[in-house]
């Protein structure tokens, strides 16, 4: 009998009030907040009224470009109630990735926050859309966004052209709970709830449309894993634009009457404070996070012993960190995860009980109710245990799609419904996964991807840039940097830093290389095909303390 639910995030969160009304549900440590699953429940009925009462209807799309404050989980919530979809933006965004990812998925609405370690969010909204200025609210109409009507600013204070919290929260008067119900009960758990952009191998990054039965269903068995019990207290310190924050962190915790214990940014204080004052029983990260805390001359000021598990994911885990985390920070029973965002996104993870071997070497067997098999890239026949192949998983978990391109969704997710991950990897006689490697270009630095195609398309528009190409840059801090290898134009003179200051402003920070350096040629196959890793070698030896 499957243990799969047909059940929408509004369900699920109705479920959680009924059944554990006075737990804890989102706590910000820094501030007076602080709700209960039926405070929070009542806090999401309130703002999806007043999305219905502003006119947003059922498959809108409802951008958030802000990092983890609160409301955001709230609307997470308020938007899958009322039958519209999420649209998550990283917070490093810039102009130029905001315009493309406004126009392409046709958004209708955005929030947005003030601004962002340094970056004016809304100078960077009013330049792009400088109708906001002069137009009356609700009557938006602009040439570049045709499809955006609403810009609503996350928080209590005003700005011309956008709605507020608290306006957006008393236009909930305007609807009626019979009106409410009947938008709910139009929802279906199949339909798409949230869209991620997730950088492209061919240069652009593409929709990923995820349902109400993709990630709940994931976020259960994430934290099933975990043995997530009610009462049990989740320091969320991943970012919430990210499926490790929406749904490893918040489904997982509404799943199972979990308390999220939020951080907006991740500081090494501030997480150690929370885990102490609020006797967090869980944490998340990716290993330089947990590498920041462990290193951090504060850390044994602070107690863990509340701790038992959480989960580790996003690079590689080595052996004593993993070691030290178990034993330092009392998480026995962390846990390993494995995905991608169009897997919605975990499909394996490691179980309580198994060894520090399987920790730190493989990436755990497959989630329930998810089968991954091990793919020859040229035949496309199962690889034999033991035998290096490309990662594919079959299950409730694929993604419906990416947003208008069904060329991609084809190239993605086969006749017979296996999603290519583009990782190589190989199983063992156990059903343990473990990653090897890549079939596709991918840097991840710090548990960030990066697709090098994206960032070249951007420097092919640098004055003097005659070809470029980018690969990663071992990095014992970050896992990997981004290099950039640049031919110039015949009689052009750059310096490194000039590729390094054309990128600023204009790029997420973490995509601009690091590391720039000027070639004549690029190591080629026979047939003319750019060596990519041996370029990454090149880097190691040029750069060898990155």
């Amino acid at each position: 009998m499957t243990a799969l639910r047909e059940i929408t995030l509004g369900q699920l969160l109705d479920e959680a009030v009924e059944k554990w009304p006075d737990q804890d549900a989102v706590v910000y440590v820094d501030r007076d907040f602080h709700l209960t699953y039926e405070e929070f429940g009542d806090l999401v009925d309130t703002i999806a009224k007043g999305l219905m009462g502003l006119g947003v209807q059922k498959g809108e799309k409802v951008a958030i470009w802000a990092n983890n404050v609160p409301y955001w989980v709230a609307l997470q919530f308020a938007t899958a109630k009322i039958g519209a979809i999420l649209l998550t933006v990283n917070t490093h965004y810039r102009s130029h990735e905001l315009k493309y990812l406004l126009e392409h998925s046709e958004a209708e609405n955005l929030f947005i926050i003030g601004e962002y370690r340094g970056h004016d969010y809304l100078a960077s909204v009013y330049e792009q859309v400088p109708e906001l200025k002069v137009q009356e609210r609700g009557q938006l109409h602009t040439n570049t966004f045709p499809h955006l009507k609403r810009v609503f600013y996350l928080g209590h204070e005003k700005h011309r052209g956008m709605y507020s919290i608290p306006e957006l929260q008393a236009m909930s008067a305007m609807v009626s709970d019979q009106d409410y119900k009947a938008r709910q009960a139009g929802i279906d758990a199949h339909d798409v709830v949230n869209m991620q952009y997730t950088s492209g191998t061919t240069g652009f990054p593409k929709g990923v449309q995820l349902s109400h039965y993709n990630i709940a269903n994931n976020g259960y068995w994430i934290g099933k894993n975990q043995n997530f019990q009610p009462g049990d207290r989740l320091a969320l310190t991943v970012p919430l634009f990210h499926c490790f924050g929406c749904v490893l962190g918040v489904l997982a915790c509404v799943n199972h009457g979990v308390a999220m214990i939020i951080l907006e940014d991740f500081v090494p204080t501030d997480v150690m404070l929370a885990i102490d004052q609020e006797k967090c029983t869980a944490v998340y990260g990716v290993p330089t996070m947990f590498i920041a805390m462990l290193d951090h001359a504060m850390f044994d000021r602070f107690d863990y012993s509340s701790l038992r598990t959480g989960i580790m994911a996003g690079s590689p885990c080595p052996v004593e960190v993993m070691k030290r985390v178990m034993d330092k920070m009392n998480m026995k029973e962390i846990t390993i995860c494995y995905g991608l965002t169009e897997a919605s996104p975990v499909m394996s993870q490691t179980t309580i009980g198994d060894t520090i071997e399987h920790m730190t070497e493989t990436v755990g067997p497959a989630m329930p109710e998810v089968e991954i098999r091990i793919t020859d890239p040229e035949t496309g026949e199962k690889c034999a245990s033991g035998v290096q192949g490309e990662v594919c998983c079959r299950g409730y978990n694929v993604m419906t799609g990416y947003y208008n391109n069904e060329k991609a969704t084809i190239a993605a997710i086969d006749t017979d419904g296996w999603l290519h991950s583009g990782d190589l990897g190989v199983m063992d006689d156990d059903g343990y996964l473990s990653i090897t490697g890549r079939l596709k270009d991918m840097i991840i630095r710090g548990g960030e991807n990066i697709y090098p195609r994206e960032i070249e398309e951007f420097l092919y528009t640098m004055e003097g840039v005659l070809d470029v190409q980018v690969a990663g840059v071992p990095s014992e801090k970050f896992g990997e940097q981004v290099g950039a290898f640049v031919i110039l134009k015949e009689g052009v003179e750059l310096e490194p830093e000039d590729v390094i200051d054309y990128c600023r402003g204009k790029i997420a920070r973490y995509k601009i290389p690091k590391y720039v350096t000027f070639m004549t040629e690029y190591p080629m196959t026979a047939s003319g095909k750019i060596q990519k890793y041996k370029l990454r070698d090149h880097a190691a030896t040029l750069w060898p303390d990155a």
